[in-house]
């Protein structure tokens, strides 16, 4: 989908008009987050600007199996700084199921190609850093809800874009002029699909249950990936894709079925203590 869009939008431009989608649907719907202005702001630039700005630009310089190595270590920088800045824990038995299924995304993926742009796999790198940061930063706003944070994130980000867009880019009013219905429904589906539906249901279920307890279930993107290439596209399920995406189902269910043991333990000790 990104290779879609950034093939006919200057990437820059398309994450204004995705975002400017997403807010006109919105923004009638939410209320402003009152006494948490400055920190969803702040929100919007790292989560809007710096995440999807980055990774839009950078993608439109590598190859999609070098961007979804890239993609994975996203996982990894949230989960350091939930540590850093949240203090959550994330245990030696969940680090080797992280490990095992960037193992699978690795077979996945396939052999790199060295085509890919040095700069833009830094700038693919760079936005999986703030998306981390973003991470750590919704947890922290979990007193929102996740409509109002998918809204007004939009409403900050859209400006930004169109503003950096005329900066950097060129060719924008062309390339609205002559988009066609596949390039503007890359550009609704990502408004409609990804960042209300995808990103609300992420920033609530970060919210409830903690960034080291949710960012590894996106090792689960390839994953989807392949069932829907298999089932839509009707291309073949090499035993090399079907080894990986078993092994990336091992990985994540290692790290979940930790954490389930110690909820478990949690709430049996809770009881205990209650009984007394």
């Amino acid at each position: 989908m990104v290779k879609t869009g950034v093939a006919h939008f200057p990437p820059l431009l398309m994450m204004a008009l995705r975002f400017s989608i997403v807010a006109l649907v919105l923004a009638w719907f939410v209320r402003p987050p009152a006494g948490r202005w400055r920190a969803v702001f702040f929100l919007s630039i790292t989560m809007g600007t710096l995440h999807f700005g980055l990774f839009f630009v950078g993608m439109s310089g590598v190859e999609s199996s070098v961007a979804a190595i890239i993609f994975q270590l996203g996982i990894v920088f949230s989960v350091l700084f939930a540590r850093l800045f949240l203090g959550e824990v994330f245990g030696l038995r969940r680090t080797g199921g992280m490990v095992i299924a960037f193992v699978g995304v690795s077979l996945i993926a396939g052999a790199p190609d060295m085509s890919s742009s040095i700069i833009h796999l830094f700038i693919v790198l760079a936005s999986m850093v703030a998306w981390g940061l973003a991470a750590v930063q919704i947890r922290q706003l979990r007193d929102v809800s996740p409509m109002t944070l998918a809204a007004w994130i939009a409403i900050f980000s859209a400006p930004q874009f169109f503003v950096i867009s005329a900066v950097l880019e060129t060719g924008q009013v062309r390339a609205i002029e002559t988009a066609d219905a596949l390039a503007w429904g890359t550009v609704v589906f990502a408004a409609l699909g990804a960042s209300i539906a995808g990103y609300g249901l992420w920033y609530y279920l970060i919210g409830k249950y903690g960034v080291s307890t949710i960012m590894p279930f996106a090792f689960l993107n390839p994953f989807f990936a392949i069932a829907s290439s298999v089932v839509i596209l009707g291309e073949d399920l090499t035993p090399v894709r079907l080894t990986g995406a078993a092994i990336i189902l091992v990985g994540v269910a290692i790290i979940q079925w930790r954490t389930h043991l110690q909820e478990s333990g949690q709430r049996t000790s809770e009881s205990q203590h209650g009984s007394y």
